[in-house]
């Protein structure tokens, strides 16, 4: 073993076991962007931690136990010494570092190679940490999500919700995980499903937390990703990287027949085409030794996708560099200033093409394409203070803005107002050209759509004998400005829909059986900038209740506030209490074996999304024509007479903030109880067992039914109540009562009414999680290290989350699911999250002193499915069920005998079976010549080795359409009449797993 020499005179060459057979009598709590050492020295000795990378140093003195402690030590190499005996120790982030510097009988100058603790005693955390250099000698996609992918209890999420292969933490949604950047939050809380990237190669190490989290952190379900960047040292060093993935190595992806359309494809990438390359550059050292440290990246890159289908064929091409830079400055030990700046702009030039129906699913691209351009994301500013103000007292204070504009569409991608969504057989006809049936058109006179953060938060770490004391305020205001549109192209969608019985919106011989009729949609929404405000307070105690015992006891107080365009707030809740508490017992007394466990509770903040939804006003009618032509330019119909009542879900107006929500309405909130233990088994390895239970308190959505408050109305004596004068929409405890705001008597004044759980009809929100993991664990001892890892889990509930999988839903908090109670009738099962077993097995092995082989491999049970209909006209709510065009019910028509397309009958979700089990091999070749000077690296990885294109989603839909789902009453004999046509479609493929591809990367250092 390579011992480290340190500036000491007359060092002893003697290494000794590290933390052998040690007490420790007080810890530290790592916050989310840094680390901690604590140990043990002689009592009343000076004990010197210095930064090997930037000779910054601390100066403590150990208690009268012999205990020390020093917390917000960035990541890196430290050496710690005391009375003659040296120590080199590697903090990581967001964890503890054990130090012992005492001897018993003697005392000695000792040297030992750098290394980590195996177990860290200090913690009552469930989390996993990566190095850079982990990372890159992993054959994993240069991606946050595919690193927590690696996590144990952390599963791939639909390929299709927000930017794809988002990770799935512990049972929770892709929409339920917090983002950090060096201690920063930078999620997303638009909907969730994004955070403010940085370039992979500014990464200096990732943490993932995938449970028990201090009471610092809160604002997540799911799990936390905390990143520390990368940052200068006394030593200049840096470095250029080439990446290339070119498409002559990937394989090709699969087609899918449409079934219900002969000669069409329900899936068709068996021509699509992508070669992405990015160079990257980065530098970092001393602008003033000791004092003022610089570390930069820029990556540029040129990413190029082809996609072909059947009528057209798009090219997307992205160029757009992006950087960051980090200074640290250190004017004395006792103060630490840092900034951290990052731009992840994009700007893709997209070129759409055409093809003629003689050429449909065309394998390139045809005649001259029409040019448009995405843009979106921003920049992001941290800047933080570190001050060590005493040995025991420690502050720090952070502020950062994030600003990111959500995605614009310029040039022909920009829908012809005059020309409106004409449908008929299907099939859109008419002047609408464009390559997306339907584009909406945006207010031509509202800002460009963006999310903007502003926050800062402080905490201070007080160490009082046995006791690590922590507390802090942590404030964000989060801005989403929404420009309002009208869905359709035109301002309005036109539909020819024939009727079997002549019966139309209710009246019966309007036209002749089997005829049509044309239905008009109108859907408009109004612009505005929402804010969301949450609050945090939080203190927390780690004490050292024996030599052997830590218990943690943590509170923190949440405050959410969500308010409309007006800035008038409609959910507002203060001083959530969500108690933390834990305790980890370090059996020996020696760091080889931890048994730990935790209880907690942590609460998610309202989107900002559910702002926009809920409180702009939104427009939504239905009308219902006959004609007598078409006009010849947009075949819109001609000599209309209307049928019937206009169906109004929505007027237009902008909803009074006071009747949004329920008044007693109980923020998200889930509990957690984690039992586990760690033990060193045998030289190198690490056994871990981990049991996690969790459930869903108090869960919400939207409900945008009003039957059931008009049956209470009625039946209580409120003959006059008019259910148009509400929101369309009100944010609920779904199973709970509902209390709202409402004109009851129409008389133009609101009264708080409570409206029983037995009116409202819905389903509970539930969603429970039970697992255990098993982990094995060897670490890199320049031969070869391995990590492998069990879950065998279940979740169950009403909802999924703040999103649905099975629709590809991304409205976070005010999905589809609990609109009406119909909807959730049957919702009692497996979530689409619901992974029974997933195996994990990543590592490498150096075949010679020049090369080294990285594995990726992952096997895991599928996922289940549900059979998905259009809720029958048996149901008392199949009026407001017949606005929806998409099917989200688990009502199902009948696929066999008599009644087979003439019943819908009731299912439950997740029993219609499963998707096949998947399993990947990826793997990596790493040549790295000795050169002179520097370090070269040239890396080959392959991905998907045998090209396993399993089904990773099927269509659940069995119903074909809502148009094709008859529900009438039979005028002659009263009975209802339902002739649905069945989806030859469903259980067919919809997505697989990644094809096999290759990725080359060539890469110097010095």
């Amino acid at each position: 073993m390579k011992k480290i020499a340190f500036r000491q005179s007359a060092l002893t060459r003697t290494a000794l076991a590290v933390a052998a057979s040690l007490l420790v009598s007080s810890v530290a709590y790592a916050q989310q962007s840094e680390g901690s050492i604590f140990g043990k020295a002689a009592a009343g000795q000076k004990v010197t931690i210095t930064s090997v990378d930037t000779n910054t140093s601390r100066q403590l003195v150990a208690d009268a136990n012999g205990s020390f402690v020093q917390s917000k030590l960035p990541p890196g190499q430290y050496t710690v010494t005391s009375n003659g005996i040296a120590r080199e120790v590697t903090v990581s982030i967001g964890t503890g570092t054990q130090v012992v510097l005492t001897e018993a009988g003697q005392i000695q100058r000792v040297l030992v190679s750098r290394r980590r603790n195996k177990i860290d005693v200090s913690s009552v955390e469930s989390t996993t940490v990566f190095t850079a250099e982990q990372m890159q000698a992993l054959p994993v996609a240069r991606d946050v999500n595919a690193i927590a992918i690696l996590a144990p209890g952390v599963v791939k999420g639909d390929a299709d919700l927000g930017a794809g292969n988002l990770p799935a933490f512990a049972g929770a949604s892709v929409a339920e995980n917090g983002y950090y950047i060096n201690g920063f939050d930078v999620t997303n809380i638009r909907n969730f499903l994004s955070y403010a990237n940085l370039p992979f190669d500014a990464i200096g190490s990732q943490q993932v937390k995938v449970g028990g989290y201090g009471a610092e952190f809160g604002r997540s379900l799911g799990g936390v990703i905390s990143l520390a960047t990368k940052r200068g040292t006394n030593t200049w060093k840096g470095g250029a990287s080439v990446i290339y993935s070119p498409d002559a190595g990937r394989a090709k992806g699969q087609n899918v027949e449409n079934l219900d359309s002969p000669g069409e494809y329900t899936v068709h990438r068996a021509y699509d085409r992508f070669n992405d390359i990015s160079a990257n550059v980065f530098l970092g050292g001393p602008i003033i030794k000791d004092k003022l440290f610089f570390f930069g990246v820029v990556e540029g890159k040129r990413d190029s996708e082809h996609r072909f289908r059947g009528s057209n064929s798009n090219t997307f091409i992205d160029t757009t560099p992006n950087g960051m830079i980090k200074l640290d400055f250190t004017p004395s030990d006792k103060h630490r200033f840092e900034f951290t700046g990052i731009t992840n702009k994009k700007e893709i030039d997209v070129t759409d093409y055409k093809n003629a129906l003689t050429n449909q699913y065309a394998s390139s691209h045809v005649g001259t394409g029409k040019e448009s351009k995405l843009t979106s994301g921003g920049h992001t500013l941290i800047g933080k203070y570190t001050g060590y103000l005493t040995d025991a007292l420690t502050l720090s204070a952070l502020v950062g803005s994030v600003d990111d504009k959500v995605e614009k569409t310029t040039g022909f991608r920009v829908a012809d107002q005059s020309c409106p969504v004409v449908v008929d057989d299907q099939t859109e006809i008419g002047c609408w050209t464009g390559p997306f049936p339907g584009e909406s058109i945006r207010d031509p006179s509202a800002k460009d759509d963006k999310d903007s953060r502003r926050a800062f938060r402080i905490d201070v770490d007080y160490v009082l004998g046995d006791h690590t004391l922590r507390g802090g305020i942590d404030t964000q205001k989060f801005t989403s400005a929404a420009a309002g549109s009208s869905t359709y192209s035109g301002g309005l969608y036109w539909r020819y829909i024939p009727s079997p019985t002549g019966t139309v919106n209710g009246v019966p011989n309007t036209v002749a059986p089997g005829a049509k009729y044309a239905r008009k949609r109108i859907i408009t929404s109004t612009s505005g900038e929402f804010e969301v405000k949450n609050t945090a307070l939080y203190i927390e105690d780690s004490w050292k209740i024996t030599k052997n015992v830590l218990t943690y006891g943590g509170l923190r107080w949440e405050s959410f506030d969500n308010k409309n365009s007006d800035g008038v707030s409609f959910v507002k809740a203060e001083r959530l209490l969500a108690p933390r508490l834990g305790a980890a017992w370090d059996v020996n007394g020696d760091a080889s074996m931890k048994v730990y466990g935790n209880l907690g509770r942590y609460y998610i903040p309202v989107a900002a999304n559910t702002n926009i939804r809920a409180t702009r006003g939104e427009l939504f009618t239905h009308q219902f024509y006959t004609y007598t032509g078409r006009d010849p330019v947009t075949q819109a119909p001609l000599g209309t007479v209307e049928i019937g009542n206009k169906q109004v879900n929505g007027d237009g107006a902008l909803p009074l903030p006071s009747t949004i929500a329920d008044v007693n309405l109980k923020p998200m909130s889930q509990d957690e109880l984690i039992l586990g233990a760690e033990k060193l088994v045998f030289n190198g390895w690490r056994a871990g067992i981990k049991g996690t239970y969790r459930k869903v308190q108090n869960g919400m959505d939207d409900y945008c039914s009003h039957l059931g408050f008009e049956r209470w109305a009625a039946d209580n004596g409120h003959p006059d109540f008019d259910s148009s004068t509400m929101a369309p929409c009100a944010i609920v405890n779904p199973g709970n009562d509902v209390t709202l705001n409402v004109d009851l008597d129409n008389n133009g004044k609101l009264a708080q009414t409570t409206f029983p759980a037995s009116y409202v009809g819905l389903e509970k929100y539930s969603r429970s999680y039970k697992a255990l993991e098993f982990t094995l664990d060897r670490p890199w001892d320049g031969k070869w290290s391995v990590n492998a890892s069990y879950t065998l889990a279940k979740t169950k509930g009403t909802a999924e989350g703040y999103v649905n999988s099975v629709i590809n839903q991304e409205d976070a908090g005010v999905s589809q699911d609990f609109d009406f109670p119909s909807l959730t009738h049957g919702s009692n099962g497996y979530t689409s999250n619901d992974r029974r077993h997933v195996l994990k097995v990543f590592g490498n092995y150096a075949l010679t002193d020049t090369l080294r082989l990285g594995i990726n491999a992952t096997a895991s049970s599928g996922r289940p499915t549900s059979c998905i209909g259009f809720v029958p006209g048996t149901q008392p709510d199949f009026s407001d069920a017949e606005g929806y065009s998409t099917a989200s019910s688990y009502y199902c028509l009948r696929s066999d005998g008599p009644d087979a397309g003439r019943t819908s009958v009731l299912g439950q979700r997740g029993t219609a079976g499963r998707t096949p089990w998947t399993n990947s091999l990826d793997v990596q070749l790493a040549y790295m010549p000795k050169i002179s000077k520097g370090k070269l690296s040239l890396q080959m990885d392959i991905f998907n080795l045998f090209n396993t294109q399993k089904v990773v989603e099927w269509n659940e839909t069995r119903d074909y359409s809502r148009a094709t789902t008859v529900n009438e009453i039979d005028p002659d004999t009263g009975t209802r009449i339902i002739e649905g046509q069945l989806s030859n479609n469903y259980r067919r493929p919809t997505s697989f797993q990644q094809v096999r591809s290759v990725r080359l990367t060539a890469r110097y250092e010095f």
